[in-house]
């Protein structure tokens, strides 16, 4: 029988292992691919020479391998055989360190926008990361790049927003959650109560003497007065249009709606309406037997009082000058009246001959708040800036100081702590309210609500009050040492 018999081509020389393996000349392993070993990296590695990196391994690759990067000419201030190597696992708890380079065209193979984006990698994502820490390495001095700490000793950052799913009674983190599971962050100071009626946005809050009622006004129409011992709802009047604002002088309440000021005495519940204004009223300001009116067609409108039992009233001035609506008003010293307008300017008033002295322009957007507090002027706006003025020689004003936040600024309000350090209250458009102690706004804690908070009122005592814009009123007090 024939036998056939298959014709084989040249005999292949056998190869090494390290040949198999794809080993350069020379018989050292060429770990193209730079995995790490993970029986290494537990201790368990038996293989020598293994076909995966161990961190004494040279880096061969970059010996015997042909250039697979761009070539990038060497300057004076190259860095010297950077690269990406992960970290040796001799313990669990390892905590990156941040090698600083001066410039980033220093470090081959990777571009501006991808070293950007390491710089801004946030502090949770490099712990959630920790499992594949990796370090950029100077070969000389690996030392000084991973440092061991035990995880306990490091700090963690708060987060400075307030859990959703704690709000909706879900969040199952409990403690380990990163978001804080409360409405306020800080100390010596709690919240005593949650005020709930209004269905609309609280845009005024006031207090009238002799009366033991805190009285709420919102855009739902209403007017709501609250027992301050219970702090149950005591009256809820539908006055039949929306409130723009709140204000109280003695026992007098005044409250501005479009086109009228209505006015009622909390004691014998006399009532008037005063007409004039041309549109909503956003602002009130009442003092020295002065009334004082902003309305949206930035006109002020002014009455004259006496506050006694038989109350009368009296058109006393037209003040024209802003060229949008008025949404501050506040009166201080030496006779002036200050106004803040969505045409981004602050007047200053002289309320006893009704003229305009001076225009002051540092804002860049609508000018929200004003407060008067000592020898200063504080004023904010939508321009996510505070600014402090403060009177020259000459009389006028300028800016001595510019505080900047992140937001939008809605509200300004101010008071003494129990160890009578001043404290201003900033309320901003990303739904909280900050406290800072002044003059050097110091953090003193923070304040968080489910809407923007419009509305700031500092009470008797070491009460304050907040109101947002799903109506809620919450109360808050300092806590004595």
């Amino acid at each position: 029988m024939e036998v056939k018999t298959a014709r084989r081509g040249p005999q292949r020389k056998e190869s090494s292992v390290f040949d198999r393996l794809g080993a350069g000349r020379g018989g050292h392993l060429n770990n193209s691919s730079n995995k790490i070993c993970k029986f290494w990296l537990s201790g368990r590695c038996l293989k020598n020479p293994c076909r995966f990196a161990h961190s004494e391994t040279p880096d061969v690759a970059t010996i015997h391998c042909h250039r697979q990067t761009p070539y990038y000419p060497r300057s004076s201030n190259a860095l010297v055989s950077n690269t990406w190597r992960r970290a040796p696992r001799n313990s669990q708890n390892v905590q990156e360190k941040v090698v600083n380079h001066k410039s980033s065209e220093n470090v081959p193979g990777k571009s501006e926008s991808d070293l950007d984006h390491i710089k801004k990698k946030s502090p949770e994502s490099v712990s959630e990361s920790s499992s594949e820490c990796f370090v950029l390495e100077n070969d000389s001095n690996l030392e000084n790049v991973v440092e061991e700490k035990p995880l306990e000793h490091v700090p963690k950052k708060t987060a400075e927003r307030v859990c959703e799913f704690w709000v909706q009674g879900t969040c199952v983190y409990g403690d380990q959650c990163p978001y804080l599971h409360s409405w306020f962050r800080g100390d010596k100071f709690k919240r005593l109560a949650e005020l709930q009626g209004h269905n609309k946005a609280l845009n005024g809050i006031a207090l009238p003497i002799r009366c033991n009622k805190l009285c709420s006004g919102s855009s739902d129409g209403t007017i709501r007065l609250w027992d301050c011992h219970t702090g149950q709802c005591a009256n809820v009047t539908n006055i039949g249009g929306e409130v723009g604002s709140v204000c109280s002088e003695g026992p007098w309440l005044f409250v501005g709606m479009p086109n009228v000021v209505k006015v009622w005495n909390t004691e014998s519940g006399a009532e008037y309406s005063l007409n004039g204004p041309v549109g909503q009223v956003n602002a009130l300001e009442s003092v020295y037997n002065l009334l004082f009116a902003g309305v949206e067609d930035g006109v002020i409108l002014a009455w004259k009082g006496t506050y006694e039992t038989n109350i009368t009233f009296q058109f006393a001035a037209t003040l024209e000058g802003h060229t949008h609506g008025i949404t501050s008003l506040v009166v201080g010293g030496g006779n002036r009246l200050y106004s803040g307008s969505k045409d981004h300017t602050i007047r200053v008033w002289d309320h006893e001959n009704w003229q305009c002295i001076m225009t002051l322009n540092g804002h860049d957007d609508v000018v929200k708040s004003l407060m008067c507090w000592d020898k200063y002027l504080f004023s904010c706006s939508l321009d996510c800036t505070i600014k402090v003025w403060a009177s020259t020689e000459d009389g006028s004003l300028e800016v001595i100081y510019t505080h900047s936040e992140e937001h939008g600024i809605l509200a300004l309000s101010g008071m003494t702590d129990p160890d009578v350090k001043p404290i201003l209250y900033c309320s901003c458009s990303d739904k909280s309210v900050h406290l800072y102690k002044l003059p050097t706004f110091t953090d003193r804690g923070r304040l968080f609500a489910k809407q923007e908070i419009q509305t700031l009122q500092i009470g008797p005592g070491d009460l304050f009050f907040t109101g947002d814009q799903t109506g809620l009123l919450t109360v808050y007090t300092w806590l004595a040492d």
